[in-house]
């Protein structure tokens, strides 16, 4: 019997993909467990690594980029583990997370779906917990508030700015970077929404693990290092996907006055930041905060149209 299937969605991600599967192989003891990687139509050498070095993992070879929802689904359908594990392809494995969260899971009942420690390349804590998009807590990000007031949870609770990374507790949403599920979780809501290319499909399937009663639980006794951004080479189709997604989930999900106000306020946070990144621009004479400038305005400019 397979305990854990290890879903990896790649694209393009070569050298990050080869560090992730030998992190996998190298730190994952004492349980059974599967590696399936969907390639979503690379370029680079990945599916050629696949079958030269890692002939042991189940492949789906996709010819064309089905982003990273659809992908995920054609690998959750052949799994064959009682827990399922989506795992970035830009994350390494550190000190056997795989089958401490599995003994987490197995010890406690409630944990439905978890999330472990994220750690920056240097070390650094990631932060990887979010609570659901509201209205509150949009005007809070489109003002930059959660910034101002990082502390508190009146206008930090949106990013969770003031989250204990040493606790353990119920949350809203883990980063898709490691989320191991209980596969009774997906017969019971099925997989993700594909609607979404890239970016909040798992805010919207978080919402609904949770409004059919499950618990999202952070587990911070393991951890992997996330590198982030293996995927992204187009800062404008980064921030297109990043934006419209969270209005295609709002517009999905809320109804009434709070759907209105959500939309404004998201909108609105969207508009805000064509000025703010130019002046953080000109202010730094970082061409980066330029690029982010005109992203915003060209997503602001589709919105409206």
């Amino acid at each position: 019997m397979v305990d854990v299937s290890v879903i990896i969605v790649n694209y393009n991600t070569r050298a990050l993909l080869h560090e992730c599967l030998a992190s996998v192989v190298a730190e994952t003891k004492d349980v059974q467990y599967e590696i399936i990687v969907v390639d979503n139509a690379s370029t680079d050498g990945s599916r050629e690594l696949l079958e030269r070095e890692f002939p042991h993992v189940r492949r789906i070879f996709n010819e064309d980029n089905k982003g990273f929802a659809a992908a995920n689904n054609q690998a959750i359908k052949i799994a064959q583990g009682r827990y399922v594990l989506l795992l970035n392809s830009d994350t390494r494995v550190l000190d056997g997370a795989i089958q401490k969260t599995m003994a987490f899971m197995e010890d406690h009942a409630e944990a439905s779906v978890v999330g472990c420690k994220l750690l920056n390349a240097d070390g650094s804590l990631q932060r990887s917990c979010m609570s659901f998009p509201s209205a509150w807590n949009l005007f809070s990000d489109s003002f930059f508030l959660y910034l101002v007031f990082p502390r508190t949870q009146l206008f930090g609770n949106y990013y969770m700015t003031w989250f204990d990374y040493d606790s353990m507790r119920s949350v809203d949403v883990v980063k898709g970077a490691f989320m191991m599920f209980r596969r009774v979780v997906f017969d019971t809501i099925g997989s993700f929404d594909e609607a979404y290319f890239m970016y909040t499909e798992e805010t919207d399937l978080c919402y609904r693990v949770k409004a059919a009663g499950f618990q999202v639980i952070f587990y911070p006794s393991a951890s992997i290092i996330h590198y982030g951004g293996g995927s992204v080479v187009n800062t404008d189709r980064f921030f297109e996907q990043f934006h419209t997604t969270m209005l295609y989930f709002i517009r999905k999900n809320f109804t009434g006055a709070n759907k209105s106000a959500s939309v404004f306020l998201k909108v609105a946070g969207i508009a805000i930041r064509v000025p703010v990144y130019a002046m953080a621009g000109l202010l730094t004479f970082n061409t980066v905060w330029f690029r982010k400038s005109r992203a915003c305005a060209k997503v602001f400019a589709k919105v409206v149209r």
